[in-house]
């Protein structure tokens, strides 16, 4: 049987070393508990009751107890609001900064410079469009043909 199991034919060595329990968990911290306000009964015929709950002093909800059921409304954050109302400004205001600039036409004139004798090069213009001549052949504006004489 030793054979099969350990071919060498040597005894089995040492059971394997235990290994220790692992420690116990340190407790988990238990949620915070909001503070619920005192049961203040409202007026009416259905009975009606409302239990406030704050957090930090500021009230997030209350409790709605009516006709046997219970629901949680929550108030409004004024802060959120405005802070929500300021983001979408900040939004929009940057869409149309944005907008503005990519509508922006590119610059009539290439780089103009200084010659050396005081002449102006006015580097990348394309020569003004021509505009048409009332007396011109059709032929003359589609070969975008130019007059040899220059009329005064």
């Amino acid at each position: 049987m030793t054979a099969i199991f350990n071919p060498t034919g040597l005894a089995p060595a040492s059971p394997p070393p235990v290994r220790p329990a692992p420690a116990p968990a340190p407790p988990v911290p238990a949620a915070p508990v909001l503070p619920i306000g005192p049961v203040l009964e409202l007026p009416g015929t259905p009975a009606a009751a409302l239990v406030p709950v704050t957090y930090e002093g500021r009230p997030i909800g209350a409790f709605v107890l009516s006709a046997g059921r219970v629901r949680y409304r929550r108030v409004v954050d004024p802060d959120q609001l405005v802070a929500a109302a300021a983001g979408a400004f900040a939004v929009a205001v940057l869409t149309a900064a944005v907008a503005t600039v990519a509508r922006r036409r590119p610059a009539a004139i290439g780089a103009v410079t200084m010659g050396p004798g005081g002449w102006v090069s006015l580097r990348g213009v394309r020569p003004p469009a021509l505009r048409p001549e009332p007396g011109r052949p059709w032929w003359a504006r589609a070969l975008r043909a130019r007059r040899l004489v220059v009329e005064r």
